[in-house]
C-alpha cells in the first residue's frame, strides 16, 4: 500500500515534469515522482550498504586476532 506524502522541488523543475511526462512514457505526474524517488532511494541504500562494508574492513583490520593454530604448533603431522 502506498503511503502519500507531500515534497517540495523547485518551480522549474516541476515544470519540466508537468510539460515532459507524458512524452517520457510516464502515464501520471505521480508516476513520475515515484520512479525518481525510487531511484534515489535504491542508489542510496548501495551508498549505504558500501560504507557499512567499508567500516566493517577497517574495524576487522583494527581487531586483534587470537592464533587458532598455537595449540598445536610444532606437532608433527606426518607420523599420526
Amino acid at each position: 500500500m502506498m503511503i502519500q506524502t507531500k515534497i517540495q522541488i523547485d518551480p522549474e523543475n516541476y515544470e519540466f515534469i508537468k510539460k515532459f511526462h507524458k512524452e517520457l512514457s510516464y502515464r501520471t505526474l505521480s508516476e513520475y515522482m515515484r520512479e525518481a524517488v525510487n531511484a534515489k532511494v535504491k542508489e542510496d541504500r548501495k551508498r549505504l550498504r558500501e560504507l557499512k562494508r567499508i567500516m566493517a574492513m577497517q574495524m576487522i583490520g583494527k581487531s586483534a586476532y587470537d592464533d587458532l593454530f598455537e595449540s598445536i604448533e610444532g606437532d608433527d603431522f606426518e607420523d599420526r
